[in-house]
């Protein structure tokens, strides 16, 4: 008489129970555990701004997207609701998204504050050398909208906890067949609390 285990076919015999057992050991053994998963590590960027009493920051760049120049000169013109129109032989085109720049700050209720621009006119160069635009006319989105000048305009904050935040828009003058690239440039604001 063999021995054997009960199986839903029948009986096995015992050579067969042994190399099952070990089979079933084997798989055991290689199968992964959670302590055997790889941990993999990425980073991220974080970033706060605290604003106190009497403070002004930069929130957003200008951008003024993409542009394709033509025979001719041309402007693009970037309203502070971020709005974009042209004139001359530019094309305005799909590609880096239009935005106005933004500036944030915290007075107090009903402080007054005096905004210009430090220059009325901004040259942008392009990346790589071999061109230049002019950026000019810088207009405030407030209400209303405003012309900003090196000559300092009287604004009133008129948020209850003094905290405000405004865009600007501005001009770009193209000109024709413009070199192709990215072009960059510096402009500053300044605020004065009152």
């Amino acid at each position: 008489m063999k021995l054997g285990v009960q199986n839903q076919h029948g009986l096995l015999p015992l050579p067969w129970r042994m190399i099952c057992a070990a089979l079933v050991l084997a798989f055991v053994a290689l199968a992964p555990t959670p302590a055997a998963a790889q941990a993999v590590v990425s980073s991220g960027r974080a970033e706060a701004v605290v604003v106190g009493a009497l403070s002004f920051f930069k929130v957003d760049d200008i951008v003024f997207g993409s542009i394709i120049p033509g025979p001719t000169a041309g402007t693009v013109v970037l309203a502070p609701t971020g709005a974009r129109t042209k004139t001359g032989g530019v094309k305005l085109a799909t590609g880096a998204t239009p935005q106005p720049a933004s500036f944030a700050g915290r007075g107090a209720n009903n402080q007054r504050v005096a905004i210009s621009v430090t220059s009325n006119s901004v040259t942008l160069n392009r990346v790589g050398g071999g061109g230049t635009m002019t950026m000019d006319t810088f207009i405030i989105g407030s209400s209303p909208t405003a012309q900003l000048t090196t000559a300092p305009l009287a604004f009133r904050i008129n948020s209850a906890t003094g905290i405000f935040q405004f865009p600007v828009g501005a001009t770009l003058r193209v000109k024709a067949n413009q070199a192709p690239g990215k072009y960059t440039g510096t402009f500053a604001i300044t605020l004065q609390y009152q």
